[in-house]
């Protein structure tokens, strides 16, 4: 399937997930990511989950991060450049959702993309071949040609992975692993 029929597709899956749902399946993608071996990294990016979509509910990996003491980095979109701008999260971060209903940092200490050594990236779909499709502003493909190559590249998703998706564009940046509550992909 295209990315745009599987954008289609996996939108009207989400739509069907009550919030409880989203919740429980978020937690046990949570408890998924444990068994990864990226623990041992200061600085992880993290999306601040958009309720509207029913996207993943990252508050729960949030909650590791904190307890493991870790850097937490999360980012503001400027939609007229196609860029996001990095912070630090800390207690004095001041997040508010701007006019598409993403939660964003109103200011913060700027972290820049060399710094961060994790990316946990949010998705609608993804492949057997670690290929994944977002909203299709590009955002994170742009992040992530930015950051170090040996940054570690995660998407979190509720679904499991389609057989290939057919049109995939040589500037997309492949995932190293994307975690389901029931399994976890390694690319």
């Amino acid at each position: 399937m295209t990315k745009a029929e599987l954008r289609k597709l996996y939108k009207t899956k989400r739509k069907s997930l009550t919030l409880e749902s989203c919740d429980d399946l978020s937690i046990e993608i949570s408890n998924q990511l444990l068994k990864l071996p990226i623990w041992d990294k200061s600085f992880y990016h993290i999306f601040l989950t958009i309720e509207e979509q029913k996207e993943v509910n990252t508050e729960f990996i949030l909650n590791i991060l904190s307890g493991k003491d870790k850097n937490i980095v999360v980012s503001k979109s400027d939609f007229k450049t196609g860029l996001m701008d990095h912070v630090l999260l800390t207690d004095a971060t001041t997040i508010k959702k701007n006019s598409y209903n993403i939660p964003e940092p109103i200011d913060g200490i700027p972290i820049p993309n060399s710094s961060i050594e994790v990316v946990f990236i949010p998705l609608l779909a993804f492949d057997t071949f670690g290929n994944r499709i977002g909203y299709g502003k590009g955002f994170y493909d742009r992040f992530l040609e930015a950051c170090n190559p040996e940054t570690i590249k995660i998407g979190l998703s509720f679904f499991e992975a389609e057989t290939k998706i057919s049109d995939v564009y040589h500037s997309d940046i492949p995932l190293d692993y994307c975690v389901t509550p029931n399994k976890i992909y390694t690319f």
